[in-house]
Order: C-alpha cells, then structure tokens, then sequence
C-alpha cells in the first residue's frame, strides 16, 4: 500500500484528522487541502495483487440515506457538487459523475455491485462508502473491495447483539443474551413470541458477507483469482439504541463486537473506525448522548489498551445539516443532506488510512 498517496504519508496524515474526538465544533467541512482528492485517473488496478477488503456494517445510515437528487435542492449531492462545487474528484470533466476503476462496491444483502461512483448504492441515494471508497482507492495500490452488508431499523442492543453476549438484569427484567427471545422478559411470567432473536441480524450480515467472499470471482468483474485480506471494518449505527438500556450497554456491546468480527472474518488484526451517532448535531441528548459516549469511548486508551492505534471513533456531530438546508425533514436519516454522508465517509477513510499507517 505504497500508493501515491501513502507517499508522503507522514505530512499527510500529520495533521489532525477531521472529524476525530476534539475538532471545534466551528468546523463543519474536512476543507483541508491534504484532505482534497485530484479526479480518478480511470486505470484499473493490478489484479496481481492481494485484493484489500473493507467490511461496512451498522443500519439505516451505513445502508445509505443521502439523496443524490435533484440539483435545484439544498444538500443533495448533483447540488453540493454542481452548484455549490464542493467534492470536485466527483464529477469529469463534462459533469458526470466519476469512476473508481481501482475500488469495486458491493452490497451484500441486495447483490448489487460495481466500481465505485455516486450511483453505485443504488443511484438516488449515498452512504459514507462513496467517501470512503474514494479515499481508500487514492491511497492504496492494491484493489479495493468495499463490502457492504447492512439494513435498517436494527439495534446493537438486540437484532446485531454479537455471540458471546449475555443475559443481564435491570430493574428485575432480564434482556437478551445472544439467540435469546423475546429481546426481554421477567423471570416466572410467560414469554411474548417474537418471530426473532438476539443477534439474528448480526448473523444475516456476516452469513451475507461471507457468501461475497466466497463468490468473489462471480461478483468482482476484474477479480483474477488472487487472495484477499480483510484490511479493516468500518461501523455506523446507534439511532435504535437510544432507549435508557440498550444506551447503558452500547459500550460492552460495542468492544464486543469488535472482537467478534475480528475472530469471525479471522482478521485479529484489522483496523476498526466507526462513526459515532450526531442526530441534532451538538444538540444531541438523552440517552443518543449515552450511546455516542460509549462510541467515543473507543478512544480512550485507559479505558481500552487493546484498541490502541488500532480502533478509532470519529466525531461526527459537526457534520450536522439542518432542515433548512437539507433535501427532507428527516432527523433519524440526517435529514438525507448528502454532505453529511459525504463528510463522515471521507473522516471515516483518513481515520483508516491513519491506522493502516499505524499497521505498517
């Protein structure tokens, strides 16, 4: 991964990455210059390479809810790039939209694919996959492949609870470890039967993942048959874990989830970013609050020694947009303002490309 951009990769990554824990909540877009891309040159990987794999997990968010249309709205992405010329690596020359021929996308759950662009998701909306895509396909040599497998409405607490996960008691209700159902229950009284249980999700994604790697060569065009690595995982979810009991476990559930889908891709040592939840921006309450803390506490190294340098969560509240400026009214979905999408992709790709460094 000696791309010419991991050239000079001291003085790039340097500087305070965007978006990480402590950024002043004044600035509101990654404007550093280090920080700009130069449009893809159109060439296509070497194939002869080990294929780098990035796992994109979490919900509705990570699934993709930043509107690409139409140019006249606020906050979409034709407008962010077309009238307001932010993003410029985006759009050729002619104002198309541009293509990574180095990075392939694919969704898991939906088996779509193709090389990355601003309709790769699904053409009318964008998940933080295109700024990270694009980020990852600037500085690595290799082919990137960006796995996405995900759907929305899920909670950490319950549908992507991880293995390992145990029962636990509050205020004499006991919750759901693990394959536990209903999600909770009180001890000696009859069970409500739920067509569900702990973790299900969590076990669809991975089972959804793992079939794309197994079928690489029928979903990858260019794929040549070479090995792959998983080089990293990258997490955003919480909006259906702000209730007082999921919020107070996220973080258990979080370090163990880490550790899970390290040991089930058999990856121990990949790098591990998520973004932290910012619905309301700095405005954000209870118990959101609780859930983005236990987000934060990723970083602290005290707290959590094995993740030093080797997990990192982004701060993603100054990338708020309101309603005003955005396409729809729609908190849970950042109100689909596609610079929101953009600027936590784009932190989440130099926060990996930042502990990719760490790796070498």
């Amino acid at each position: 991964m000696n791309r010419k951009t991991f050239v000079g990769v001291a003085g790039l990554l340097a500087v305070t990455l965007m978006g990480v824990a402590g950024v002043s909540a004044a600035e509101k877009t990654d404007t550093d210059p280090k920080h700009q891309l130069p449009k893809p040159d159109g060439k296509a990987p070497d194939q002869t390479k080990k294929v780098k794999v990035f796992v994109l997990m979490g919900q509705s968010n990570m699934v993709g809810m930043g509107d690409v249309n139409p140019e006249t709205k606020q906050g979409t992405l034709t407008y962010l790039t077309k009238k307001e010329g932010k993003y410029p690596w985006l759009i050729d020359g002619e104002g198309k939209w541009t293509v990574r021929k180095d990075v392939y996308y694919y969704d898991a759950r939906t088996k779509h694919g193709s090389y990355l662009s601003a309709t790769s998701n699904n053409g009318a909306s964008i998940g933080p996959e295109l700024g990270f895509g694009y980020v990852m396909g600037h500085l690595l040599d290799e082919p990137v492949l960006i796995l996405k497998s995900c759907i929305g409405n899920r909670s950490l607490g319950w549908d992507l609870l991880p293995p390992g996960s145990e029962r636990y008691v509050v205020d004499g209700r006991t919750y759901a470890g693990y394959k536990d159902t209903p999600d909770s229950w009180i001890e000696g009284q009859p069970k409500k039967e739920v067509n569900w249980y702990a973790g299900k999700q969590y076990d669809e994604d991975l089972a959804n993942a793992k079939a794309a790697l197994e079928n690489l060569a029928k979903i990858y065009p260019d794929y040549k048959g070479q090995s792959y690595e998983i080089s990293g995982f990258v997490w955003w979810q919480g909006h259906k874990d702000q209730n007082k009991v999921h919020a107070m476990r996220y973080e258990q559930n979080l370090v163990n989830l880490i550790k899970t889908l390290r040991k089930d891709f058999n990856a121990p040592n990949a790098p591990f970013v998520l973004a932290m939840i910012g619905f309301g921006g700095w405005k954000l309450g209870e118990p959101g609050l609780t859930v983005a803390n236990a987000q934060l506490a990723m970083n602290d190294s005290k707290k959590h020694p094995e993740f030093a340098g080797n997990v990192k969560c982004v701060e993603s509240r100054d990338f708020w947009r309101e309603v005003d400026v955005s396409p729809a009214n729609q908190g849970y979905h950042y109100n689909r303002n596609a610079e929101t999408y953009m600027e936590v992709g784009n932190a989440l790709g130099w926060t990996m490309a930042d502990l990719l460094k760490n790796k070498q």
